[in-house]
């Protein structure tokens, strides 16, 4: 109660202008930051827990139960800059072949890796090892219609892009759009470059506008 009340502006008559008399408190109080779009009581909350777990995850491990063990390797493994820095792109390479190679990434894809190429396993595999769902979505959650049991749900899953508007709208959408392609292509590029195949800008802007196409038609 007393933080509502701190947060209000009783000064304001709210006949004539609600939103200062309830939050005119914490308009005073507080600047949204230049690396924020908002600033609310739980962007607070979150900014406080980051700093209570960063301090959490910087203790030694000696004698934490598995699950706290392997969340202070896997931050130790983020702050290792210089090794990230020497590994460079082989994770990605790794992943890559993982998922079936890139056929904008590989010189003869349609002939060495096509004909054993399976969408199906592909698609759970990105789904069981990465965590990413692509052109379908499934999961287990709660039954809707009897609570005390779990199911497989099966759904759309989220596009490239924020949502459909990215895909048709002009303006800023517009600017995006062409960004995102701009941001394929030069992924591609640089794959391209580590596996040491030969520059072929062309092809590889053709094969990153065909990914934008699919992305626009499932947006459809």
């Amino acid at each position: 109660a007393a933080r509502i009340i701190q947060n209000m502006d009783p000064t304001a008559d709210p006949c004539k202008d609600f939103y200062q008399y309830a939050c005119g408190g914490w308009l005073n109080r507080h600047i949204i930051p230049e690396t924020s779009s908002r600033y609310s009581i739980f962007d607070i909350l979150r900014d406080e827990l980051e700093i209570i777990l960063k301090g959490v995850l910087e203790t030694s491990d000696q004698g934490d139960r598995q699950a706290f063990q392997k969340a202070k390797i896997l931050y130790k493994s983020c702050m290792n800059e210089s090794l990230i820095e020497q590994r460079d792109s082989l994770p990605l390479l790794e992943a890559l072949t993982m998922v079936g190679d890139w056929p904008v990434a590989s010189a003869d894809w349609n002939k060495t890796k096509e004909p054993n190429w399976s969408m199906e396993e592909k698609l759970s595999i990105m789904n069981s090892r990465f965590n990413k769902r692509v052109l379908i979505d499934m999961f287990v959650w709660n039954d809707d219609r009897d609570s005390s049991r779990h199911i497989i749900y099966i759904d759309q899953p989220s596009l490239g892009m924020p949502s459909r508007d990215y895909y048709f709208n002009g303006g800023n959408y517009q600017r995006v759009r062409e960004a995102y392609l701009q941001f394929m292509i030069s992924i591609a590029k640089m794959i391209r470059e580590d596996k040491n195949m030969s520059k072929d800008d062309s092809f590889v802007q053709e094969e990153m506008a065909k990914v934008m196409e699919l992305e626009t038609e499932i947006a459809n």
